[in-house]
């Protein structure tokens, strides 16, 4: 006698009818909060005892140069073992240690800031620290998010996962700015409880069912196996690449600092304002996202909304007047979140799940090649053409970096929906059967 399988259970109408991605959702949340809460506060930091021990602005923004540099080095060696970590252990247990590295570097700085004894070299470690941290949260719960939801969902997912990540962009500045104010240790201290949190939200969910990884069982040789598949897939190739080299090349957040203290002159409480603008533009447009998914043209828009962000931060480089950098950078933070929910859409649904955590790993690389590394090369253009030309160079060279990629990777014009190919979805559809 034969077990005939029981019917699938039809999928929940929406992500957050499902208690695990509940639970993810809530862990994103609390540690983008934490993350970007410490992550201004260092960079504050920084600049200031830079500047109050006599360096010049171009000098200081050489030190935040060296935090970006700092945060990417660990990323860079260590992405690729972080990647095929995520595809060969739990990816919970994974992420949960990695949140308690960055809850020991909240507590390390607010203990130092407390007792007055905080220094550049204690902040450059670390920055070091949180790069190690960075690497294998990026890889573990980038590759989670896909397991916890059906393949129909998963534009919606990256949508309200997005809403988490761009609401921690919101607020943790914020909390960062404002806290500070009130007690400079209190920032650090606030990310400390919300990593608690993040931890303990990762404990809610339950065991995922996933693939075993196919093919060979050396270490070195999957590790290859997955950059190949990056390489080979023009799709995924053609999305990462673009978000590194245009974000790379105009990203100004690194000299947030700099238009704070000494173009805008507003103060933390303005480097907060600063900070939160892009954020609030990212977060409405994921909203917006979650109740009305893309489903046409999707290749085309990312090409156009990463223009779009080239443009906008020309006029942030260019403006003197706060009302007016804020209205840009909103523009940048909705131009960002339009190119980021096609592109995670893209290369989830493209890439197989056995090989969802190195291709995670390697996405995450190039964020953080394109972020941080990026704040090292504008901080280092800053210091050798000051802090203007090199936000207006960097968004010119996003112009430009949108219309190569248009021609090197014609099929991002000619993509117009996020479905995958059909050998991916019945691999999907087989695995789910198995793990249910």
């Amino acid at each position: 006698m034969t077990d005939t399988p029981a019917p699938s259970a039809p999928a929940p109408a929406s992500p957050f009818r499902n208690p695990n991605f509940r639970a993810f959702w809530v862990a994103r949340l609390t540690m983008t909060l934490a993350q970007y809460a410490m992550l201004l506060i260092i960079g504050w930091q920084t600049y200031n005892l830079a500047r109050d021990g006599g360096m010049s602005v171009g000098g200081a923004a050489g030190q935040l140069a060296l935090i970006g540099l700092l945060q990417f080095a660990p990323l860079f060696v260590l992405t690729p073992f972080s990647g095929l970590a995520a595809d060969r252990f739990d990816r919970r247990n994974l992420a949960r240690l990695t949140i308690l590295l960055q809850l020991a570097c909240a507590a390390v700085l607010a203990w130092l800031t407390w007792s007055a004894a905080v220094s550049i070299p204690a902040l450059f470690g670390v920055a070091v620290a949180l790069g190690v941290a960075r690497a294998f949260t990026g890889a573990s719960l980038g590759a989670l998010a896909p397991n916890l939801v059906p393949p129909a969902q998963l534009p919606q997912a990256i949508a309200l996962s997005s809403i988490a990540w761009q609401a921690g962009m919101i607020v943790g500045p914020a909390l960062g700015g404002y806290f500070y104010e009130l007690a400079p240790h209190l920032p650090y201290t606030v990310a400390a409880v919300l990593f608690a949190l993040s931890f303990s939200a990762l404990g809610l969910i339950g065991p995922i069912p996933r693939r075993a990884l196919t093919g060979s069982q050396n270490p070195i040789a999957q590790i290859r196996e997955g950059l190949a598949y990056v390489i080979h897939n023009k799709m995924v190739l053609g999305s990462i690449s673009l978000d590194l080299f245009a974000v790379f090349l105009a990203g100004s957040t690194a000299l947030f600092p700099v238009y704070a203290r000494d173009i805008l002159q507003v103060g933390a409480s303005g480097l907060s304002q600063l900070a939160m603008a892009p954020a609030v533009g990212a977060a409405l447009t994921a909203i917006l996202f979650s109740f009305r998914p893309l489903k046409h043209n999707v290749g085309p828009r990312m090409l156009y909304a990463v223009g779009v962000f080239g443009l906008a931060t020309i006029a942030f480089g260019l403006s003197t007047s706060m009302p007016f950098s804020l209205a840009m950078l909103f523009i940048i933070g909705c131009a960002d979140m339009f190119s980021v929910y096609i592109r995670q859409s893209l290369i989830q649904l493209h890439t197989p799940d056995d090989k969802r955590g190195r291709v995670s790993a390697v996405s995450q690389m190039t964020i953080s090649a394109s972020n941080e590394f990026g704040d090292f090369f504008s901080g280092t253009l800053a210091w050798l053409l000051g802090p203007v030309a090199a936000v207006v160079l960097g968004g010119a060279g996003a112009v430009i970096t949108v219309a190569a990629w248009a021609r090197l990777f014609p099929v991002l014009r000619h993509t117009k929906t996020f479905d995958p190919p059909d050998h991916l979805l019945d691999r999907g559809e087989e695995d789910d059967s198995k793990g249910a």
